[in-house]
């Protein structure tokens, strides 16, 4: 089943439910759909990959409000994005663990033979590919910054 038709569903359950924040989250969401639908890059359809990128993206715009919003103290604001975020990754795959992530850039790390911070962007290449929807892209970089210093 498609995004949008997930979404439509739980839109319908979150109006009868009278779930503010749920309802807030979804018509976000339907709204990101709808947008990249009818933008030039696609032809009307989104596929699962692209999904997976645009929920990704609306998570990390509030993950970044809610920074901005507590830095500045408006814990009003603050909380209605933690909610957003809360709604929005539910439909987002199982993130990995730190662990699982680590294993995965040591193993990607062996493969291209990287030896130093110098061998970044050959992992991080390699990396966002393997592990695109399964983990923040700021959490691999760091992770294998990390690691190839390490080395």
């Amino acid at each position: 089943m498609s995004l949008e038709i997930t979404i439509n569903e739980q839109l319908k359950k979150a109006m009868l439910a009278k779930d503010e924040k749920g309802l807030r989250a979804l018509r976000a969401i339907k709204a990101a759909i709808l947008l990249a639908k009818t933008s030039e890059a696609t032809s009307g359809e989104l596929k699962a990959e692209d999904e997976i990128k645009l929920l990704q993206k609306l998570v990390k715009s509030r993950k970044d409000s809610l920074e901005i919003f507590q830095q500045q103290n408006r814990e009003d604001l603050a909380q209605k994005e933690s909610e957003e975020i809360e709604v929005i990754e539910k439909f987002l795959p199982k993130q990995m663990s730190e662990e699982e992530l680590k294993e995965a850039l040591v193993a990607i790390i062996t493969q291209t033979g990287a030896a130093g911070p110098s061998d970044l962007g050959k992992v991080m290449g390699l990396a966002s590919k393997q592990l695109s929807g399964k983990a923040d892209g700021k959490a691999i970089s760091t992770m294998v910054k990390q690691l190839l210093t390490n080395n």
